[in-house]
């Protein structure tokens, strides 16, 4: 049984008026396309997993790398923890290369791909829990969150359909001949996170009307309607899934 929490009792008013005044409830498809646009746009994302020996939540910053789907699908590696001059080079190029992969599209553009280092602590975490988080975040306050469940693929021929030789610059070449960096490095893997459900938020109008908004709503004690609040529901999912 799921726990609740409560602490005021609104009676048959909206205890959240800000969700009861921005929700959006469009068709599955304007849902998923809207998402789908948000994050191609989106240079980062968080990805969140479960630490195994603790319990503890811990949170990676990805850098997208390239748009692989028609609707949204994405290859992204872990920002190195630390953002060298050579490494913010690096980033800056991987972001010009991007338009230049192949446009491709599976399963309706609701999953989404990520390179990863198989050695890295993230993929520790999936073999032990695969429920993950991955969100975004723009300058503006739009955001998504998306649940899903992930896979570890190492299979050589999905590595070599989403390699791109500027994942060297993550794992580098250990100069054994075999730990190069190249599509064959057994280092170099794709983890592939699995929708489940989703919510966002996507402004409505510009950044002055939406001010405007936020001050009249301060003054009257209304909540503005400021932002498109969608959710994507498991069975939303999983009927898409179906058709795509």
């Amino acid at each position: 049984m799921s726990a609740e929490f409560s602490n005021a009792d609104t009676g048959s008013k909206p205890a959240d008026p800000y969700k009861a005044k921005n929700k959006d409830e469009p068709g599955t498809e304007e849902k998923i396309e809207a998402l789908s646009n948000f994050i191609s746009a989106s240079k980062f994302g968080m990805m969140t997993t479960r630490i195994a020996d603790s319990g503890l939540l811990v949170s990676r910053c990805m850098a997208v790398a390239a748009k692989v789907g028609g609707l949204s699908y994405l290859i992204s590696a872990s920002i190195p923890p630390r953002f060298s001059p050579e490494i913010a080079l690096v980033s800056r190029t991987l972001f010009r290369m991007a338009d230049s992969f192949s446009l491709l599209q599976e399963n309706g553009g609701i999953d989404l791909i990520f390179h990863t280092n198989t050695e890295s602590g993230k993929t520790s975490d999936i073999v032990s829990d695969p429920h993950v988080n991955i969100s975004f975040l723009n300058g503006t306050g739009e955001w998504a969150s998306i649940s899903g469940s992930s896979d570890i693929i190492t299979d050589r021929d999905v590595i070599h359909k989403y390699y791109s030789p500027a994942l060297k610059a993550w794992v580098g070449d250990l100069g054994d001949g075999k730990h190069d960096g190249g599509p064959n490095d057994p280092r170099i893997g794709v983890i592939k996170v699995s929708m489940v459900t989703a919510t966002y938020a996507i402004s409505r109008g510009n950044f002055v009307t939406r001010g405007i908004d936020m001050v009249a709503g301060a003054v009257k004690g209304e909540a503005p309607q400021v932002n498109k609040l969608r959710e994507i529901s498991e069975a939303e999912v999983k009927s898409w899934r179906s058709k795509n």
